[in-house]
């Protein structure tokens, strides 16, 4: 099955205006995905990187020329046509001035529309204008977090009630998700900022040397103790002490950061003195302590010292919303590495389509590799495509669109949402099956005749077998 020519989301109040014009796209080679307002536009946009947006200018709530407002923001490359049937040229000028590609009339002919949209869409692909998010990016105060997505504002909520506190912070979340980065920009944030920020991945250390990292040690403590050092802990005095791993340390080891959270003081190996230290601790983990201590593993007491403040990191995979922002991110800083200039590298929307569907099990440093590889290959040239890409990504299938779970408030078209998901898993079997239908039917656990039947209330007439 041949791949869209554009993916297009139109939104039109008019249900028969609707489904009629997005079956007629539909028929000409345009894969259609239909909204009823501005605000499910808006949903549709955060899970997809369309190509195109066609809108109606007057819509009931949020308007048309402020879904295109937030769709250009988003996807500053993305293509804009605007409908209405009330046209007036001061209209027509302001959308066109906001962004928009074009602005039509509702009474033109479908031919008409169909050939003015190819239009914009070879003129777009023609000025490799496809996209790049010079968009205004959310990141959160320079601190070096991006995301505009719900779970990062209810992230960045609670670390603005956390930072100017001394209390003990317990970060989770999986490998790659920015333990670090948030450890940090809450030190920054908080009434420490001009003491120091210390460091320590307890899982990177042998175990025979962890102790001495973390309170230092004097002259002969052990082999090798050839002067005194200074531990984490007091190199972290006035300020913070991130421990990264946490659920790494040995038992013995637990019971002396315990006592070291509890009294602030602590002893260096080989010395009687106690040293008093003002330390603020935020620790990591990508482990279950609270099963650890279930386990045996991890000791309860010094769990509850840890949690007395508890992050979530939301893993890459449950804000894709926010990729198109990381991505921007990640451009710019490798852009500049390599001496050339955000805005004269693009990626294309296949691209972004790739790297919003896959699962990044790495998280966010997979995707910063992922985009510093992409830069690397396309050393030279103004636009990163799917070829430049990491394999596991370059085959990744397109996300499909998520259907509402809540209701909005005039309704849902039940029968229209399920021919939606229908047609999308029709699709992708043939996509993934060459057009076989046989195969695509075994796939779709159904009789090959009623693929058939489907396909024809579809209006698909794809070469296949």
């Amino acid at each position: 099955m041949a791949a869209p020519l554009a993916h297009i989301l139109f939104v039109d109040d008019e249900p028969a205006l609707r489904e009629v014009t997005a079956e007629r796209l539909t028929e000409a080679g345009h894969e259609v995905v239909q909204a009823e307002s501005g605000e499910r536009a808006v949903e549709l946009l955060e899970q997809f990187a369309f190509d195109v947006l066609v809108t109606d200018l007057r819509l009931p709530g949020m308007n048309g020329l402020a879904v295109m407002e937030a769709a250009l923001e988003r996807y500053p490359g993305i293509i804009a046509i605007v409908l209405t049937g009330y046209g007036t040229v001061r209209d027509a000028v302001q959308t066109l001035q906001n962004g928009a590609s074009d602005f039509i009339e509702k009474g033109l002919p479908f031919d008409a529309l169909l050939h003015r949209l190819n239009k914009a869409i070879e003129q777009r692909r023609l000025a490799q204008e496809n996209v790049y998010l010079h968009s205004q990016l959310a990141r959160y105060t320079g601190g070096g977090i991006v995301g505009r997505s719900r779970p990062m504002q209810e992230l960045f909520q609670l670390m603005d009630a956390v930072a100017p506190s001394a209390s003990t912070v317990l970060i989770r979340g999986e490998t790659g998700t920015g333990k670090e980065v948030v450890a940090r920009e809450i030190h920054r944030m908080s009434p420490r900022r001009t003491q120091r920020f210390v460091a320590m991945n307890c899982g990177a250390i042998p175990e025979t040397l962890l102790e001495a990292e973390l309170f230092g040690h004097v002259r002969g403590a052990f082999t090798g103790a050839v002067a005194m050092r200074q531990g984490r802990f007091e190199q972290a005095n006035k300020g913070t002490l991130f421990l990264d791993e946490v659920g790494t340390m040995s038992p013995a080891l637990q019971m002396k950061l315990l006592r070291a959270l509890q009294e602030r003081e602590f002893e260096r190996i080989g010395d009687t003195q106690t040293l008093k230290v003002d330390v603020r601790v935020i620790a990591a983990t990508n482990s279950d302590l609270a099963a650890m201590v279930r386990d045996g593993t991890f000791r309860e007491d010094l769990y509850y010292r840890l949690d007395v403040i508890s992050l979530e990191l939301p893993p890459l995979r449950n804000r894709r919303d926010d990729i198109p922002l990381l991505v921007q991110h990640f451009l710019e800083r490798f852009a500049a590495a390599s001496g050339r200039t955000a805005d004269a590298m693009q990626v294309s929307q296949g691209a972004m389509r790739r790297l919003m569907a896959y699962d990044w099990p790495g998280n966010i440093r997979q995707l910063e590799n992922a985009i510093e590889r992409a830069v690397a290959l396309g050393a030279g040239r103004a636009l990163i495509d799917v070829d430049d890409l990491p394999p596991e990504v370059r085959t990744a299938e397109d996300a499909p669109v998520a259907v509402a779970t809540d209701f909005p408030q005039d309704g849902l078209d039940l029968a229209e949402h399920l021919r939606a998901i229908e047609r999308d898993l029709i699709r992708r079997s043939l996509e993934r099956t060459s057009g076989n239908r046989n195969r695509a039917a075994d796939l779709l656990r159904l009789k090959r005749t009623t693929l058939v039947e489907k396909l024809k209330r579809m209006g698909s007439r794809p070469e296949v077998r």
